[in-house]
């Protein structure tokens, strides 16, 4: 972090980048504003906008987008050696976010796993499948998803599509939450109608969306929304 001379508007953690400048958006970066404070490397998504043009002004560019955990594993040594941080330390970060994924998977009750889940990343709506970093913590930790991989990692579904499967559990965000029910068909669905539905705050969505090293917090969190639910469910049963 101390090498940090700008983020983009979404960057919130840790703390301590708070006071840093916004240069744009995390597609569509304030090119003028980087280039002003003459970086030694810009990071920034593959589907980021203007690698071309930075490269084009004599910036160094390092584009990435981990949407696995294999490829999270792989961007933090990426990260470490451009930052010049020992590899060892990236690995370290690594084996807790493991170790953490394991530690939730242990903690669940038996009756909490094998739960056919729809998580929801943002509207349009857009799903993790079962091979996004998301979709492989959730099978981890027991559950089943209804997206498959052959969905491509975060893909944009039809919401025919989920009324169609039936999930056990919904995951999403609030802001996303609040229209739900006005989806047709949704209202009917069991999983909304008997409440199933774990709707994180927005600095817990940041969490859980976002890959990096607090995957183990988000791990946690799903963990403990498969075993609020099963609980639930078996209290609701006569």
């Amino acid at each position: 972090c101390q090498k940090l001379v700008g983020v983009d508007r979404y960057s919130n953690w840790p703390e301590s980048i708070a006071k840093l400048p916004r240069m744009g958006g995390g597609i569509d970066p304030n090119i003028e504003s980087v280039l002003a404070t003459k970086p030694d490397l810009v990071l920034m998504a593959t589907s980021a906008r203007g690698a071309e043009r930075f490269a084009a002004l004599g910036v160094t560019v390092l584009a990435l987008e981990p949407r696995s955990h294999a490829d999270v594993q792989r961007v933090m040594r990426i990260v470490a050696q451009a930052l010049d941080v020992p590899v060892a330390e990236s690995e370290r970060v690594w084996r807790h976010i493991d170790a953490a994924v394991s530690a939730a998977a242990q903690s669940m009750p038996a009756q909490a796993k094998g739960q056919r889940v729809y998580f929801e990343v943002s509207r349009a709506p857009y799903g993790a499948s079962e091979s996004s970093f998301i979709g492989e913590t959730l099978q981890r930790l027991g559950a089943r998803n209804i997206l498959p991989a052959s969905l491509g990692p975060f893909p944009k579904i039809n919401p025919e599509f989920v009324v169609r499967a039936q999930p056990d559990l919904i995951m999403v965000g609030d802001s996303n939450f609040a229209d739900m029910a006005a989806r047709p068909g949704w209202v009917n669905m069991r999983a909304m109608r008997e409440q199933r539905v774990c709707h994180f705050k927005s600095e817990e969505s940041d969490v859980l969306v976002r890959a990096g090293p607090r995957m183990a917090e988000a791990a946690r969190l799903m963990a403990q929304c498969l075993t609020d639910q099963a609980v639930q469910k078996q209290k609701a049963q006569p």
